[in-house]
């Protein structure tokens, strides 16, 4: 959001203009700003992860949080997502597979905590997290 905002176009547009090279150096200089913040809540996108620059702004600077979703779980939740440029593909499936080969490691090597989301709500992520953050009320 703050990517679009910003450059006053859609992520799609960005990639369309400045391809994905564009799109992450963009990605890039708001990782580094608003990791400088404190008290907040920073939601990525997947392929943030992938530049070493931003993975050491992120573990250096807060608390990393892998929200882990099954293969299923992540089709049925993109399979009419016209907004992500990375998923307009004809195997949609086959693409999710290949990102999560090249995206799961530095995640798993870098989160500070994982929680599987499959089956649980928003509501019960988010309780997760802030027990994991603050402990039992």
């Amino acid at each position: 959001e703050v990517i679009e905002l910003r450059a006053g176009a859609n992520i799609a547009w960005i990639f369309d203009i400045e391809g994905e090279d564009g799109f992450r150096k963009r990605e890039q200089k708001v990782i580094e700003e608003l990791t400088q913040k404190s008290n907040i809540v920073l939601a990525t996108g997947g392929g943030v992860i992938m530049t070493p620059e931003n993975r050491n702004a992120l573990a250096g600077r807060g608390t990393v949080i892998y929200l882990k979703t099954s293969l299923h779980q992540q089709y049925e939740r993109t399979k009419r997502d016209t907004k992500r440029p990375l998923l307009q593909t004809d195997d949609l499936e086959q693409r999710l597979l290949d990102l999560r080969d090249e995206r799961e490691p530095y995640y798993e090597e870098l989160a500070d905590v994982s929680f599987e989301t499959d089956k649980l709500t928003v509501k019960a992520v988010t309780n997760n997290i802030i027990k994991y953050l603050y402990g039992e009320p």
